[in-house]
């Protein structure tokens, strides 16, 4: 009997959906990780040591790639080199501001602050002459006042580490924005991927030798929430999403991975005790309606607002920056 090729489809896309699934829930439990781990260590060291961790987490893809491609010429290797170190450093700067944010607020308004981010990415992407439909501005409308009530307190005054996370988040969108435009010129997405998490991690390590302590009983201290940060939430939430991907809609995958933000504040609430007033809950629903909504608008999935953006397909010819 042949097998019906509809009902295989429809498996191969619900087993995608849910690989996104535990990809988003991840990212979300990573919130709980980085604040646990700025209990031993610094915010660089933590993420200095994080991101060298993820990158040798894609060493396996690396090498499976390498057998089955050919190799990048000289012009290729100079081209994604370049593009290695512009995301590492975007990516260094919005890691940076929310890890040190992160220690001033709660895991849940962290993972919503940082959602943001897939509103401002259509908003920053007038700047290079892209097209954005009014389900998005509607959707930035919702996030923003979601953002005021989770936010701003009755003294109309803002927390530093909420601001430190927004302003994180505006790099996270810069950050989507360019693996879009730097995949758009053909480099390896494994590859370049893997150069950013090194210029991250050096970056990180340099900071925290100028800046922090580093104590190697510190780092055995918080070995658990610093594994969790490099090998599950870079390395295999990373390599779920590029294998779900393949298989998912867009539109399911944005709002699977838009669960991130829910799963950042359940975990806040099971192992922190973080506790959200009704004035933030309201907030992080109107904020959670509206980042659906942009996604949605926009048609496709965007990457996790946690971890660095990494696009499996170039960007359309008509959206690219």
């Amino acid at each position: 009997m042949i097998p019906d090729p509809g009902l295989i489809l429809k498996s191969k896309t619900l087993q995608a959906e849910l690989l996104l699934l535990l990809a988003a829930a991840i990212w979300g439990f990573a919130f709980v990780a980085q604040r646990l781990g700025m209990e031993h260590v610094g915010p660089f060291t933590y993420n200095g040591i994080r991101f060298l961790l993820g990158a040798l987490s894609l060493l396996p893809l690396l090498w499976l790639q390498s057998r089955s491609s050919t190799r990048l010429s000289f012009g290729g290797w100079r081209s994604t080199l370049a593009g290695g170190l512009l995301a590492g450093l975007i990516l260094f700067t919005g890691a940076s501001l929310q890890q040190i944010g992160i220690v001033y607020t709660t895991a849940g308004k962290a993972g919503f602050i940082t959602g943001l981010y897939v509103v401002m990415v259509p908003v920053l992407g007038l700047l290079w002459g892209q097209r954005a439909p009014w389900s998005t501005w509607v959707g930035a409308v919702l996030a923003v006042m979601g953002l005021y009530l989770l936010t701003v307190t009755e003294q109309f005054t803002l927390n530093e580490g909420d601001r430190l996370v927004l302003i994180g988040a505006f790099f996270w969108a810069m950050h989507v924005l360019a693996i879009g435009w730097l995949l758009g010129r053909q480099n390896e997405p494994i590859l370049l991927a893997f150069l950013q998490f090194i210029v991250c991690g050096a970056l990180s390590l340099l900071m925290a030798a100028f800046t922090e302590v580093i104590r190697w009983a510190g780092i055995y201290s918080g070995m658990m929430p610093i594994l969790y940060g490099g090998l599950l939430s870079v390395g295999v939430a990373y390599t779920l999403q590029v294998v779900a991907q393949r298989d998912a809609p867009p539109a399911h995958t944005a709002i699977i991975l838009s669960l991130e933000t829910l799963f950042a504040a359940l975990g806040g609430w099971l192992w922190l005790n973080e506790i959200l007033s009704g004035r933030n809950v309201l907030g992080c629903v109107l904020m959670f309606s509206g980042m659906l909504l942009s996604q949605l608008g926009l048609g496709r999935a965007a990457p996790a607002p946690t971890e660095p953006a990494i696009v499996t397909q170039a960007l359309p010819a008509d959206d690219r920056p």
